[in-house]
């Protein structure tokens, strides 16, 4: 090796772990919360399940992040479900889904961990995907409200933001997202 010796990280370095709201939370029709593109899909990879119950995250945070805590977790970065804010991506604001992520932010923090949050994660809101998903206006506005509305309500305990997680893979992975809008498919220009 060419070093003998490695210089030690700092002290403020960022020890952490990442989820995603679908792939841990579970609880995908409760408290309001409405569906995703990932709730609507009916077909998975062999030897994949779908998210209706996950790791149960939504009703186990706090076993959760005390086991965070316990591996000696500096952070967690994880997104918050769209549709667990806003249930069809535009409407009304879901003042349960608003509670529990401040339940669950508030939770990290007591342990002294320090919260990153993904805005957008894959699991855009079924109700605009039927609208024509990222490729509506519609959407890109709506995503605009929902940003605002996390950083109204959480933005005073969060420093860490990230907007859309692996943006490319939307396009380049949009069948296997649920975020490809089929009837575009074949259009000049389309790449599927």
């Amino acid at each position: 090796m060419k070093y003998r010796e490695l210089n030690p990280f700092p002290a403020d370095f960022l020890w952490g772990a990442s989820t995603s709201a679908y792939q841990v939370e579970g609880a995908w029709n409760e408290d309001g919360k409405g569906p995703s593109v990932i709730d609507a899909r009916r077909e998975y990879p062999a030897g994949t399940t779908d998210f209706t119950v996950a790791s149960d995250h939504y009703h186990r945070y706090k076993e959760d992040v005390a086991l965070f805590a316990e591996i000696g977790l500096k952070s967690y970065r994880f997104s918050i479900a769209w549709t667990r804010i806003v249930p069809d991506g535009s409407g009304e604001i879901n003042p349960a889904g608003i509670a529990f992520y401040h339940k669950l932010i508030d939770e990290i923090l007591s342990h002294g961990i320090v919260p990153i949050v993904t805005m957008y994660h894959f699991d855009l809101p079924q109700a605009l995907q039927e609208k024509g998903g990222w490729h509506n206006r519609e959407t890109v506005d709506a995503f605009a409200r929902y940003a605002d509305i996390l950083f109204d309500e959480y933005g005073s305990k969060v420093k860490y933001w990230l907007t859309i997680n692996e943006q490319n893979l939307m396009i380049l992975q949009g069948a296997a997202l649920g975020t490809l809008d089929e009837k575009l498919e074949g259009q000049k220009g389309f790449v599927a």
